[in-house]
Parts: C-alpha cells; sequence; structure tokens
C-alpha cells in the first residue's frame, strides 16, 4: 500500500498527515504537529524559516519511523510571502505578510501601472501584502540587487529538501503578477516595476515531480493552501466554498478569470486552481476572534466562547475587510475604534465579530452570484472554522444556503490528492 505525507503549514501552525487509500477512500494520520507564527525583528514581522524548515524535516523523520516506505511528499503554505535567494542560500530576513513595510510603496506601483490596469491583466485583488508590493518594496531596500531569485515559501521549503528550485503556478497566482489569460508571468509588468527579469521562471504544475528526498519523490501539489483546500472539498457539483481558517477564503470555480470591472470593484480574486479558476474572496477569518481571544480571554475554552457570545445582545456589526484589524496592536482597541460604543463585556466583542463574520459571508456571496450571473444552494466550509457551530448558524441564517461544514483537513487531503494522481499508478 502507497503511502503519502503532507506537509500543511498555516500561519499558526503546522502538521505532517500521512494519507493512503483503502476501500477507495482516502484514509489519513497526523503524526507531527509543530507551532508556528510572525516574530518580530527591528520592528519588522518574520518567519523563522530555518525553525520552518527544521521542523518540516523533523515531521519528516517521525513519519519515516511509522511508515519507513513513503511514495511521495509536499507542501503546501499560504500564499505571496517568499525568500529571497543568493545561489543557493536564502537573504534574510523573510518578511511575513503583516509587515507594514509596503504601505510607502504601493502608490509609487500604482503610478508605473495603475491598479485598473493590473486587475485587467492578473484578475487579483488589492491587498497590501501582495507579492507584486513586497518584491517593490525590495527593490528600492537595494535587497534584490544580489539576488538571484525568489521561491515561495513552500518552493523554497522543498528546495531545501530536494535541491530543485521550482515555481509552482497556484501558488505564483495569489502575488498579483501572473497574466490571467496566459497562465505565465506578465512580462508588461515586470517591465514597467522595472524587476529583474531572472527572477520570473516559466510556472509547474500541480502534480509536478521536482526530485527526491530520502528517497521520496517530493511532487508539487497546489503549494497555495486554498488552492489544495478546493482540491480537498468532497463537493457535488460547483458550489461555493469557504476555507475557514486565519482567513476566511470564499468563493466558486469558474471555467475562466473574471477580471470585469465588477469584478475589480467587489476586490475579487482570480486565483489558479487545479484545472479551473478559483473567484474568491479574501475575509479577515478567525484571526478576528483567534486575536481577541489571546487579549481577554486566553484560558477560556471555544465553547465557552461561542455560548456566551450567543446570550449576549450586543448587535452592532463592523466590516470585517476593514484595514485596521489586519495587525493591530490590540484587536479589542481595534473593535473600539470602529463601534459606536464598546460592548459592556468581552463577549460582546466575539458576538460582534462573528456575527460580522457571517454578514461579511452575505454580501460576498452576493457579489459572487451578480458577477458571475448564477445563484448557489450550498456552501461548502472546511477548515478549523467548520468546528464552530454558533458561526455555522449565523452564516446559515445571513445567507440563505445550505451550510455544509465539514470539519475536515481539507488542505491535507486536497495535497494527499494531487500526489496521488501523479504518482499512484
Amino acid at each position: 500500500m502507497n503511502r503519502y505525507l503532507a506537509i500543511d503549514i498555516g500561519a499558526s501552525s503546522g502538521r505532517h498527515i500521512v494519507g493512503w487509500k483503502e476501500n477507495g477512500e482516502i484514509q489519513t494520520r497526523e503524526v507531527y504537529r509543530f507551532p508556528n507564527g510572525v516574530t518580530e525583528q527591528d520592528g519588522h514581522l518574520t518567519w523563522d524559516i530555518e525553525a520552518l524548515e527544521g521542523h518540516v524535516k523533523a515531521g519528516i523523520d517521525e513519519a519515516m519511523k511509522l511508515y519507513p516506505e513513503i511514495e511521495s511528499l509536499s507542501i503546501d503554505t499560504w500564499g505571496v510571502d517568499y525568500v529571497l535567494m543568493d545561489g543557493k542560500n536564502p537573504i534574510l530576513p523573510c518578511y511575513a505578510y503583516r509587515d507594514g513595510r509596503t504601505e510607502a510603496v504601493i502608490p509609487q506601483v500604482h503610478e508605473k501601472m495603475p491598479f485598473a490596469e493590473l486587475y485587467r491583466r492578473t484578475g487579483i485583488q488589492f491587498q497590501p501584502f501582495n507579492t507584486i508590493y513586497q518584491l517593490y518594496a525590495d527593490k528600492l531596500a537595494g535587497r534584490l540587487e544580489q539576488a538571484c531569485g525568489f521561491l515561495m515559501i513552500p518552493e523554497y521549503l522543498m528546495y531545501r529538501l530536494c535541491g530543485v528550485k521550482s515555481h509552482e503556478y497556484t501558488n505564483a497566482t495569489t502575488g498579483g503578477m501572473v497574466s490571467a489569460q496566459t497562465g505565465a508571468y506578465d512580462e508588461d509588468i515586470i517591465r514597467a516595476l522595472d524587476l529583474p527579469k531572472r527572477f520570473f521562471k516559466p510556472l509547474q504544475q500541480p502534480g509536478t515531480v521536482i526530485g527526491t528526498y530520502k528517497g521520496i519523490k517530493v511532487v508539487l501539489c497546489a503549494t497555495h493552501d486554498t488552492g489544495s483546500a478546493v482540491e480537498g472539498i468532497p463537493m457535488e457539483g460547483n458550489e461555493l466554498y469557504i476555507s475557514s481558517g486565519t482567513w476566511s477564503l470564499l468563493g466558486v470555480k469558474t471555467e475562466k478569470p473574471l477580471t470585469d470591472d465588477a469584478s475589480r470593484a467587489a476586490n475579487y480574486s482570480n486565483e489558479g486552481g487545479v484545472g479551473y479558476n478559483r473567484y474568491q474572496k479574501n475575509l479577515m477569518g478567525m484571526w478576528l476572534v483567534n486575536r481577541l481571544r489571546a487579549e481577554l480571554c486566553p484560558d477560556k475554552p471555544w465553547n465557552e466562547i461561542t455560548a456566551e457570545a450567543e446570550e449576549k445582545h450586543f448587535d452592532h456589526l463592523v466590516d470585517v475587510n476593514d484595514p485596521v484589524f489586519l495587525a493591530p496592536e490590540s484587536m479589542k482597541a481595534a473593535f473600539d475604534q470602529r463601534l459606536p460604543h464598546p460592548p459592556k463585556c468581552a463577549m460582546g466583542y466575539f458576538r460582534c465579530a462573528y456575527r460580522s463574520l457571517a454578514q461579511g459571508y452575505k454580501q460576498a456571496i452576493e457579489e459572487i452570484e451578480r458577477n458571475t450571473g448564477k445563484s448557489y444552494e450550498k456552501l461548502y466550509i472546511v477548515g478549523g472554522g467548520a468546528k464552530n457551530q454558533y458561526l455555522n448558524r449565523l452564516t446559515e441564517e445571513a445567507t440563505g444556503k445550505q451550510v455544509i461544514a465539514l470539519p475536515i483537513e481539507a488542505t491535507a487531503l486536497g495535497n494527499l490528492k494531487i500526489q496521488m494522481k501523479e504518482t499512484d499508478i
């Protein structure tokens, strides 16, 4: 029986999951879990890329103790972030997307190519942390001069395993520089920003075998975790989905990108999928309640938080896409800043966050249906947020859709499915 290893790394934790097929179904076993998070360095938010590499290798060793014969492995992470390379070596620090270093350069990028034109070419929603802005910030800081290129974080980690540099399609699309028409890097954008042409290599599709590590094939999954998550949803037909974690990625599969003015106005993204386009929107997600809990009641169990929040009567809402919530020193203060008056107790903040998320989902779905010209009956929710029954009920009430909550490791399942297609003969 062939065994496969999915290494799924999120902004707060990572996990190694071994999978195999049994009676036509994928079975899984988590064999290693580790913490992750941003660290502050010289006033900037960064990733400890060396620690991530150490955990990746330690988890593989643990997997091999239990399953000595592993057919293949792959790594997925969040999008947009990368490691600059000087030959074989990383150029540190590795900045995190929540760092504010791009704020000053965004207007300069848009002077060289207005956002309306960037969107027409790429179909990628505006986010201040998109790779395009991060690279331009690095250019102005002189960090690109000694670099031979860059690797997105999962591709960097796989390079450290097998010694092969790769550039996977779904993850590349998150950065705002890949043509929605051709699926390759847009040379006009690169030229307009005077970015080094040597950085932008041909993109590879999920399922490509790039090398080996300790006798295990290293395969490109959809290395953007949402790309893998959508592959992992056991969906009947084509319906709406939310990959619910730190971010809520809400969208639907389409045959081709939608780069029209209405999609741009609604700030929708067209990101690469495995043979389809993911028309989706980033909402702030469980980040809101995770930070509130860390600040207000770190020892309180989630089931108690949701039960008490449901009983409160604070009914004001906030815009969950407001930049004030992206990386505040105090999430409570960020809510206070946007509310007419603060809740009288801590649970009022959670009630506000959950109800605001449900309202954000409602608005996003209305935009999808308007922009695609189609209506949908079901909303599949996967990821950690799918376990939150209170939020699921609020979402069903707000959207009028049948919510199908699947508290499964959809990202790891999608990662495994792509490996199995490539290597299970």
